[in-house]
């Protein structure tokens, strides 16, 4: 069977993999001149910065992404992080971290709680795995459930890490997947060599099984003939294909198979294409002569203007900066309002940062802001369309089409782990 694969972003080069493997006839066809996407790595200053996504993956060696790349025999080695930890004032009541501030794990968010929230959150706890919640917004059924304003901050800063929203955004539902998927996956990891190093393993898995990615080639048209992909137009030649998988997101495929999408029956499909809203956020990476976490882990900020999280990639791979130096990237989210007045939202955060590590010494390496057409997810985290289209032989994958419960590049993995269920059943 011949397949192309539109986009060489980690969702169709997972794609590419596993369908190379499976004996399908794959060609990856991409505009850019390299591949990844917004997921591989920009050297720097001989630093190893990342395009999009931070060198992390949310389920570490045990997640859907380390399970896919096993599975398609990608050699990665993935380091699992030794702990999340939650950055708190020193005293309770107090606004930000300028009058001090302490460590808690991420387990141990209830401890700011009053005794009869902690014992609520710990019922709820139980409870909510078997029975859960839905129809609202996690901010939402938070405020229905414990009056502590605490859980709201550590919602915010959590979402704003994970899945670059605030907790009124997300749907409970969607956060109870994901920490279901945390019980089952486990916690953070970091891949040896960044995100390039699973980029680079699954090109030569594709390459190994006789799979051919062309970069500068930008697709101008998908091919649909009675109601099924027949293929594409790229740099004005036509690539006959029974399979297309686009990693685009849904809005941008169907741009390229409008004509055909022009039915009164398809209407339903361009009124969902219509009300995707891509997630925004900056990232902003230091380099520092000393650790600035101490941990392979997360580092949640809770407390801060626009900071939603931290993390220092060296810790687990050292490789990825200079000799004797760390690599410590943060991220913040960015409301959609607030896209316009990119400026001031940096200046917020590099403020933040002031706070969070009063006294230490860090240069400012690179700020990287992802929104509209480069955004953090071309779909937010729980509006996701799934996979199909309206066309037999055409699916979607990428980070406008996870799977359920997917933080990030999980959700990639979980995507198009639906997609091959289908196709090679």
């Amino acid at each position: 069977m011949k397949t192309v694969v539109i986009g060489a972003g980690l969702g169709g080069l997972l794609s590419a993999a596993r369908l190379s493997k499976a004996g399908h006839e794959v060609e990856v066809f991409e505009r850019l001149p390299i591949t990844g996407g917004r997921f591989t790595n920009l050297s720097y200053k001989g630093f190893q910065l990342s395009s999009g996504a931070f060198h992390m993956l949310p389920n570490g060696p045990g997640g859907p992404l380390a399970r896919f790349l096993k599975e398609v025999e990608a050699s990665v080695n993935i380091v699992r992080s030794e702990m999340t930890t939650v950055r708190v004032p020193l005293k309770k009541g107090n606004p930000d971290y300028v009058k001090g501030f302490k460590d808690i794990s991420f387990n141990d968010f209830p401890s700011l709680l009053s005794y009869k929230d902690r014992m609520k959150i710990a019922l709820l706890i139980v409870s909510t795995r078997k029975n859960r919640p839905s129809g609202s917004s996690l901010q939402a059924w938070i405020k229905s459930q414990v009056s502590d304003e605490w859980l709201i901050k550590f919602a915010d800063s959590f979402c704003g890490w994970a899945l670059s929203l605030k907790s009124d955004e997300v749907p409970v539902e969607e956060v109870f997947e994901i920490i279901e998927n945390m019980y089952r996956f486990g916690g953070t990891g970091v891949p040896e060599g960044g995100c390039k190093g699973i980029i680079d393993a699954l090109e030569t898995v594709i390459s190994a099984n006789g799979g051919k990615i062309h970069t500068g080639q930008e697709v101008s048209k998908i091919l649909i003939e009675n109601g099924k992909a027949a293929g594409i137009i790229a740099d004005d030649r036509i690539h006959d294909a029974d399979l297309v998988i686009s990693n685009l997101g849904h809005a941008a495929t169907a741009v390229l198979c409008s004509e055909a999408l022009s039915k009164e029956a398809d209407a339903a499909y361009f009124k969902m294409v219509g009300t995707l809203q891509p997630s925004a956020g900056i990232k902003i990476c230091l380099a520092a002569d000393e650790p600035l976490v101490g941990h392979t882990g997360v580092l949640l900020t809770p407390y801060t203007r626009r900071i939603n999280g931290v993390n220092e990639v060296t810790q687990a791979d050292p490789e990825l900066a200079p000799p004797g130096k760390h690599l410590t990237m943060c991220h913040q989210y960015v409301a959609p309002e607030n896209v316009k007045n990119l400026e001031s939202e940096i200046e917020m955060g590099l403020e933040d940062l002031k706070e969070i590590f009063p006294g230490k010494r860090y240069e400012v390496l690179l700020i990287q802001s992802y929104h509209d057409e480069w955004p953090v997810n071309r779909a937010a985290s729980g509006t996701d369309p799934g996979n199909e289209t309206p066309f037999s032989g055409l699916y979607v994958v990428g980070d406008g089409a996870k799977g359920k419960g997917g933080i990030e590049v999980e959700g990639v993995a979980l995507g198009v782990m639906s997609v091959m269920e289908k196709v090679l059943g």
